[in-house]
C-alpha cells in the first residue's frame, strides 16, 4: 500500500501511478503517520475544490496547514501568516495589500523583471555549464521579492537559503530544520521592520505593510516577521520550482520545446500546464472543525484533511489525458495556485515571472541541453528539484 506522507516515496518523482489508482478506489483516502494522528488525504480535483471553498469547516487557522501538529508557538506563528488565516481575519489582513498584486499594477513590473533575466542570462552564458536550479533560477524570484520589498542586494542569497530550508526541511542536503530556518528568517524581518520604521518611508510594499490599518489592527515588527515568512517564502521558492521544473519538462518533451521557440506566444499557455504538470507544492492541510462527510467518508471534528494538489491537476475526470504534458492543453483549470478566498496572492507576479524568463532563456540560447541526471528534493510537500544540469550554447 502506498504510503503518501513518506518523503522518500517522492525522490523518484510523485507516485502518479499509486495516486491515480486511490483517485478510482479511495479517493478520500486516510494516511497513518508516526508519533501523531493520520489524516485524510483528498485527491479529487472537486473534493479540494470543495474544501478549500469552505473555511467553517476546513480550517486553516485550527491547527495550520502542514501535516504534522506544530508546537504552540510554532502554530502561532504561522497563524500571523495569510495562508493559515480563516475569515474574516483572512480577509481583514489581505484586502488592503491585494491592489497592489493587482494585474494591471504587477505587469508595470515587466521592464524590471526582463533586465534581471537579461542580467541572469549574460551571467549563465558566460558559465555555460550550469546547475540551472540554483546558477539560474534561484536569483530571478530573489531579486524581484528583493525590489517589491525593498530588501537590501547584499541579504537576498541568505534570505533565498532560508527559504529553501523552510520547503525543503526532509533533504539533508538541507542543514538545519524548518522551525530553525523559519525562526532565522522571521528575526530578520522583525530587525529589517524596526530599521524601516526608523527611516523615511519608501514607495514599496514593506512600507504598505507597516502602515496599513488591518480593520483596527497595525502591525507589529513580529506581525511583520510572519507575514514576511510567508510572502517571501512563496515568492522565492515556489517561483524557482515552476522555472527548473519548467525547464526539464520542456527538454523531456522536445516537439514543444521547438513549438515555444516559434511562436513565444504560447508561453502563457506552458506556464500553466507546467504549473499543473509539476506543481511546486504537493498539498496543503486543513483541519475539520465538525463532523462532516466527503465522498461518503466519515470525517470527524479535528481530523486533519490534506488537499493533494499532485492528484487534483490530474483527475481523469476534469483534464484529458492528464498524464501527458501539453503546452496547448485548453481549458486548464489547474490548482497550482489554490482556489477561493486562499487563492495565491501572487498569482500575476509569478505567471510573469515564468512568461518574461522563459522568453528571455529561449531568446539567449538557441541550444539547450541536458548533462547530466536531475536531482529531486527528498520531500512529502515541495515538489521540486535541488540539482538540474545543463549546458547553454549561444
Amino acid at each position: 500500500m502506498i504510503d503518501l506522507y513518506d518523503p522518500d516515496g517522492y525522490v523518484g518523482g510523485p507516485p502518479h501511478a499509486a495516486l491515480a489508482e486511490l483517485r478510482r478506489t479511495q479517493p478520500v483516502y486516510f494516511q497513518e503517520m508516526q508519533d501523531e494522528p493520520g489524516y485524510w488525504a483528498v485527491l479529487k480535483h472537486a473534493d479540494v475544490v470543495h474544501v478549500a471553498r469552505e473555511p467553517t469547516i476546513f480550517s486553516a487557522s485550527e491547527r495550520g496547514v502542514m501535516l504534522e501538529n506544530l508546537a504552540e508557538a510554532q502554530l502561532e506563528m504561522m497563524r500571523n501568516m495569510l495562508l493559515a488565516m480563516d475569515p474574516p481575519r483572512h480577509g481583514d489582513f489581505r484586502r488592503p495589500i491585494a491592489p497592489r498584486f493587482k494585474a494591471r499594477v504587477i505587469a508595470e513590473m515587466e521592464p524590471q523583471i526582463r533586465a534581471i533575466c537579461r542580467e541572469i542570462m549574460a551571467a549563465a552564458a558566460d558559465q555555460g555549464d550550469v546547475e540551472f536550479v540554483h546558477d539560474v533560477t534561484s536569483s530571478l524570484p530573489s531579486r524581484v521579492i528583493g525590489q517589491l520589498m525593498g530588501l537590501p542586494v547584499d541579504d537576498l542569497a541568505m534570505i533565498h537559503r532560508l527559504a529553501e530550508m523552510n520547503t525543503s526541511s526532509q533533504d539533508a542536503d538541507y542543514v538545519g530544520d524548518v522551525s530553525q530556518s523559519t525562526i532565522d528568517m522571521a528575526v530578520y524581518a522583525m530587525q529589517f521592520a524596526a530599521a524601516r520604521r526608523s527611516e523615511p518611508p519608501l514607495p514599496d510594499l514593506t512600507t504598505l505593510i507597516l502602515e496599513t490599518d488591518f480593520n483596527g489592527h497595525v502591525m507589529t515588527d513580529a506581525d511583520f516577521a510572519s507575514f514576511f515568512v510567508q510572502l517571501v517564502t512563496a515568492g522565492n521558492d515556489t517561483t524557482k520550482t515552476m522555472l527548473a521544473s519548467g525547464l526539464l519538462l520542456l527538454l523531456q518533451h522536445p516537439e514543444q520545446l521547438a513549438a515555444l521557440r516559434a511562436d513565444p506566444a504560447l508561453i502563457p499557455g506552458a506556464i500553466e500546464e507546467i504549473l499543473r504538470y509539476a506543481n511546486p507544492l504537493h498539498y496543503f492541510r486543513r483541519t475539520a472543525t465538525v463532523d462532516t462527510e466527503l465522498r461518503g467518508v466519515q470525517i470527524a471534528k479535528g481530523d486533519k484533511v490534506a488537499m493533494y494538489y499532485t492528484s487534483a491537476n490530474r483527475d481523469e475526470e476534469v483534464f484529458d489525458d492528464p498524464q501527458q504534458f501539453d503546452i496547448r492543453r485548453s481549458p486548464n483549470p489547474q490548482l497550482s495556485f489554490g482556489i477561493a478566498e486562499h487563492f495565491c496572492l501572487g498569482v500575476h507576479l509569478a505567471r510573469l515571472e515564468g512568461k518574461v524568463f522563459f522568453e528571455e532563456l529561449l531568446a539567449a540560447f538557441p541550444e539547450i541541453e541536458l548533462i547530466g541526471e536531475p536531482v529531486r528534493i527528498r520531500s512529502n510537500l515541495n515538489n521540486g528539484l535541488k540539482a538540474l544540469p545543463i549546458r547553454l550554447k549561444r
